[in-house]
């Protein structure tokens, strides 16, 4: 008999880890279903728990990436490599070009920040000095 988890609160980085990797699983489980159920439940747990871990600075998203970078002793070309175009995160990260979708995600998850954190709006430098 296969049982399912019983979830609780997450309270370890082990019980967050076990969590992410069922969500994973179950991430693209059919509406109305028990996986589906299961999800929702587990977006709400893992959220609460990246909330209380992660005490994160107001700051725009590319000095997120840079802190967080430090913070796993990544550089440049460790996200290029996840990225797969060291000419596009050199961009980012000097300001000169903004963050695109894919590497929310791709970053988000590599350098555990919350999407909402990149999504923010910050001035680009250059010419156009634009606001993303």
């Amino acid at each position: 008999m296969n049982t399912k988890p019983q979830w609780f609160l997450l309270e370890s980085e082990q019980d967050y880890e076990i969590a992410t990797a069922r969500y994973e699983e179950i991430k693209r489980a059919p509406k109305g279903s028990d996986d589906h159920k299961e999800n929702l439940l587990l977006v709400h747990l893992i959220s609460e728990y990246e909330k209380e871990q992660w005490d994160l600075p107001e700051v725009d998203p590319v000095e997120m990436i840079k802190i967080r970078m430090e913070d796993f002793g990544y550089k440049s070309a460790d996200l290029a490599k996840e990225y797969g175009d060291k000419g596009t995160v050199s961009k980012v990260l000097n300001y000169k070009q903004t963050l695109s979708l894919t590497m929310i995600r791709k970053f988000s998850e590599l350098l555990r920040i919350p999407v909402e954190a990149l999504i923010k709006e910050y001035d680009l430098k250059g010419a156009n000095n634009q606001l993303v």
